[in-house]
């Protein structure tokens, strides 16, 4: 199952602050807590859910990677996150959070209702959201290796310039909604054998803004947003992968009414190469040689991402030989480890020869050194891929 986005499980922007994520993760934890539903599977993985989410918004360097590559950027190109939150480990960590409604999850050690009985009074108005837009972004093997700056033109929803973004006509089109009273919120009461039982929903009339427009714009017809398109600069870092994806905050579709705006979620293709092949951050090269440079011996320029490099060709060097230039592959994202270029020497046989390049292969075919002689040393095809995979 695909993981929701970790603002969205805690039910905050992207703009919360370090208190705002802290006080919204208590406010979950306490919904699903163990204790206060116990046998409950689904908000037990809510509460398991809520403490991944908030192990990673409430650490800053944590937050940086995944406010740019969403779930992709905790674990590299897996994009799984490797901590396991069992209950154990989350009240081993955040159990000072939930307040002293709880002692720990002890299979029954919720003390009372108290301080749930304000039922989401006080909760801040609804924030409409724009849409998020994803786009592909084709990268070559050379970008990659030293990150690039695209400028990209996209089609979005932008704030109607008539009306500013808030889809009234002027100044005076918008008004406090009458439903409400400009809460956003309606609260309804219910008399049980308990008592007095309160609820509180978003209000149906503005959706939770606490602002209904009665004029609105001739432009946008109440929208606050129209269809217009946005050149974005997009700062891909080196090592990035085919299926990652970076996000950027902000620059998706503009929110109806003045909202916030929706995230560009911008995922990475990689072109195919026309020399080179990517395994993780190796590289590999098939690099032909001539027969005269595999028995003599030879120094050649082979080619990298970078430019070329000079290697050195043994005399009796064979066909399928598979030699190692470390640092010439590509970086790992966020780290300083570098792959290798791994170089695979094949020996070029000539499909065409003159009259007197036979003759002098002729004189050589039956000379005992042109025998084939295989020894102990010379791997075979599978044991010289296992050596590099190992």
């Amino acid at each position: 199952m695909e993981k929701r986005d970790y603002y969205e499980v805690l039910g905050v922007e992207k703009t919360a602050t370090a208190d705002e994520i802290k006080k919204a993760y208590r406010k979950k934890a306490m919904q699903y807590h163990p204790d206060r539903n116990p046998g409950d599977k689904e908000a037990e993985e809510k509460f398991k859910e809520a403490a991944e989410a908030y192990d990673v918004l409430s650490n800053p360097d944590k937050k940086a990677r995944y406010d740019q590559f969403g779930h992709a950027g905790m674990s590299g190109a897996g994009g799984g996150y490797n901590v396991d939150f069992d209950l154990n480990t989350i009240f081993e960590r955040f159990g000072d959070l939930f307040g002293g409604g709880f002692s720990g999850f002890s299979g029954g050690g919720f003390s009372g209702f108290g301080g749930f009985g304000g039922g989401g009074r006080g909760q801040a108005k609804r924030v409409r959201r724009g849409t998020n837009i994803r786009i592909k972004v084709k990268l070559t093997l050379e970008e990659i290796n030293t990150g690039v700056e695209k400028k990209i033109k996209i089609q979005k929803y932008v704030p109607c310039e008539h009306c500013g973004g808030t889809g009234a006509k002027d100044k005076n089109g918008v008004t406090t909604c009458p439903t409400c009273k400009g809460s956003g919120q309606v609260v309804s009461q219910q008399r049980t054998m308990f008592g007095v039982m309160q609820q509180v929903t978003v209000c149906s009339e503005c959706g939770g803004t606490g602002e209904v427009i009665k004029d609105k714009c001739p432009h946008c017809g109440g929208n606050g947003v129209v269809k217009g398109e946005e050149v974005v600069t997009v700062n891909i870092p080196a090592g990035v992968a085919e299926g990652m994806q970076l996000t950027m905050r902000g620059k998706g579709n503009a929110a109806p009414n003045g909202g916030v705006n929706g995230d560009l979620l911008v995922l990475i293709e990689e072109q195919e190469h026309e020399l080179f092949e990517r395994n993780g951050n190796n590289i590999y090269l098939n690099y032909y040689i001539s027969f005269p440079q595999a028995a003599l011996g030879a120094t050649v320029e082979v080619p990298t991402l970078t430019g070329k490099a000079r290697i050195k060709i043994a005399a009796g060097t064979q066909s399928g030989q598979i030699l190692r230039l470390q640092g010439k592959g590509l970086p790992e994202l966020n780290s300083r480890i570098i792959g290798d270029l791994i170089v695979n020497i094949n020996v070029w046989t000539p499909k065409n020869l003159t009259k007197d390049e036979k003759a002098a292969i002729e004189k050589l075919m039956d000379a005992e050194n042109f025998k084939p002689k295989p020894g102990k040393g010379d791997q075979g095809f599978f044991s010289r891929v296992k050596q590099f995979f190992n």
